[in-house]
This record gives C-alpha cells, sequence and structure tokens, in this order.
C-alpha cells in the first residue's frame, strides 16, 4: 500500500511537469515571435521567461529520475534528495537567466526605447499565455490541495510541502501569471501615454519579480536539501503514538529528516519501562514502528537510540 500511494504521489508529480512543459514550450514560442514584430521588451522578456521556465521542467524531471534510483552501498538511504539539488538549480536559473536577463533587457531598452507598435499581437499572446499558465498553475494547485489542512491557505499549504515538483511549478507558475499582468499593464500605459518607457519598465519588474520567486523557491528547497524536519504537527502525532504504548516510560527526544517527497527518517530517544526482557523489548519496538507506519507511511526508517535499551535493564 505504501508503494503504491508513492507511485500516485509520482504520477501527480509527473502529470504537473508535462503540463508546464507542454504550456512553457508553446508560450515561449509564441512570445518570441510577437516580440521580434513588435519590438516590445515586456514581450521579449516574458519570451525568456517561459524558455527558463521549459529548460526548468526538464531538470525537474532529470531530478524526479534521479531521485528514483534505488539505495545502493554509497546511498544507503537513497537518492531522494536529488530532486531537492536540481530544484535548487532551477531557483538559479530562474534568478540568473529569468530574473537577471529581464532587468538587464530592460534597462539597456530604456536607454534606447524602440518606437511603439501596435499592441494586439501582444494582447493576444499575453490572453493565450494566460490560458496556458493557469491550466498549469490549476494543476498543481490541485496537487498541493490534495495535503491543505482544514483552515490552512494554499500559500501554507506550499511552506509545507515537500514535494519539489509540485511547489517548484506552483512557485513559477504564480510568478508567470503576475509577470503576463505586468507586461499586460506595461504595454496597455504606453499606448495610453504614447510613451516608450513603460514597456522596458515592465521588463524590469518581471525581473525583479523573477528574483523574488527564485528567492522563495531557493529557500524552500535549500532547507529541505540540508535536513529538514517532517513537521513539529507531525512530530507531536508521533509522540503521542509513543507516549500511548505501555512498554514506554517516557520519550526524550524525536528527530526526523526528510529524504525525499515520500521518505522520512526517524530517530527516537525513549525510555522503556525497567525489568523488560529484551524480547519484550524488541516486540514492543516492532509493534511501535508498524503504528507509526500505519499513521505516517512516509517514515519509512525508524532508529531507537542504544539508550532505550540499556534503561530497562534492572
Amino acid at each position: 500500500m505504501a508503494d503504491e500511494g508513492k507511485d500516485d504521489k509520482k504520477k501527480g508529480g509527473n502529470k504537473v511537469i508535462y503540463a508546464a512543459l507542454a504550456a512553457n514550450l508553446g508560450i515561449a514560442v509564441a512570445k518570441f515571435v510577437v516580440a521580434a514584430i513588435t519590438g516590445s521588451a515586456a514581450m521579449l522578456a516574458e519570451g525568456i521567461h517561459s524558455t527558463v521556465d521549459t529548460g526548468n521542467e526538464l531538470l525537474l524531471m532529470l531530478g524526479e529520475k534521479q531521485a528514483a534510483k534505488p539505495a545502493d552501498a554509497r546511498h544507503p538511504f537513497g537518492y531522494g534528495k536529488e530532486l531537492y539539488f536540481w530544484a535548487l538549480m532551477v531557483a538559479l536559473s530562474v534568478f540568473s537567466l529569468g530574473g537577471g536577463f529581464s532587468i538587464y533587457h530592460g534597462i539597456q531598452a530604456l536607454r534606447n526605447p524602440e518606437p511603439l507598435e501596435d499592441p494586439l499581437w501582444n494582447y493576444l499572446v499575453l490572453a493565450v499565455s494566460a490560458c496556458f499558465e493557469g491550466y498549469s498553475w490549476n494543476v498543481s494547485r490541485k496537487e498541493l490541495n490534495k495535503k491543505r489542512k482544514p483552515g490552512a491557505s494554499l500559500w501554507q499549504t506550499m511552506r509545507a510541502s515537500k514535494d519539489a515538483t509540485v511547489f517548484t511549478v506552483f512557485i513559477e507558475d504564480s510568478a508567470a501569471l503576475i509577470g503576463l499582468a505586468i507586461a499586460a499593464i506595461g504595454i496597455t500605459l504606453g499606448y495610453i501615454f504614447d510613451s516608450p518607457y513603460f514597456d522596458p519598465a515592465a521588463s524590469i519588474l518581471i525581473g525583479v519579480l523573477l528574483v523574488g520567486a527564485a528567492f522563495t523557491l531557493g529557500r524552500e528547497t535549500g532547507n529541505l536539501l540540508v535536513g529538514e524536519s517532517m513537521g513539529q504537527d507531525a512530530i507531536r502525532r508521533v509522540r503521542g503514538i509513543f507516549e500511548d504504548d505501555a512498554a514506554v516510560l517516557c520519550v526524550d527526544r524525536l528527530m526526523s529528516m526528510q529524504l525525499g517527497p515520500e521518505e522520512v527518517l526517524l530517530t527516537a530517544a525513549v525510555q522503556f519501562k525497567r525489568g523488560m526482557r529484551i524480547d519484550e523489548v524488541e516486540t514492543a519496538i516492532a509493534r511501535l514502528q508498524k503504528a507509526v507506519g500505519a499513521v505516517f507511511p512516509t517514515i519509512r526508517h525508524i532508529y531507537f537510540e542504544s539508550g532505550a535499551l540499556r534503561a530497562t535493564m534492572p
């Protein structure tokens, strides 16, 4: 059952990637064509943004493939964190290629603004792009909602998510939709006021937006990469399972580390009741592992500190 759940999560993550990849690839081509026709700096920035996002989905696909490799002697806990590494590479590409180049191009366009063109083509591509990006964003939103707790906002759910594929695409698509709105506003203001400066200013704002998205994504993936825990609420529930067991005298410390989207390592410093035989302690440990696994199937490794066994000695 645990493997079936893991496969379902993988299928959900793959669906998110494929939706984002198809949307960004088609949108990037359309934006570049219209940018060449109209000379819009904001549209060129959006084209760059979509191209970077397309490459990012390929990086996430690579991360998914690497993370699925079985454990071996060099990596006894598997390769789950490969996904977090490649998601961090995505954050760096959004920052440097997406945000950096958009800001640079916007500044260059401010210095040498292009003459205004008919914005019809820009509006058409922005509208089509919004439809594609909205679809991709909705796919990632639905995946996030599967883990959404009652009363939690979508932002809080994203922050708590351990699936880098889903929250990476969600952050990218959210930034893309906001960027489309900025591009549309810049083009419209330039047309209304007959000024060539609003469009490149929009390009700079899009770049700043991408830098912010990259910072958010880097923070989330960085925390997971260096060993983020499964969350305090989950730890409290695990502690309750331990404390409810008749063989446990007290629970000193529980520590967890996320090894991948669906794999957690847990170490437990507990004291079993004194006078218990070793076989009774072993039975209690097996019972606790089963109870924890029933509630949290993602906890695939549970290790008890040796002090728990010494404390049972009469």
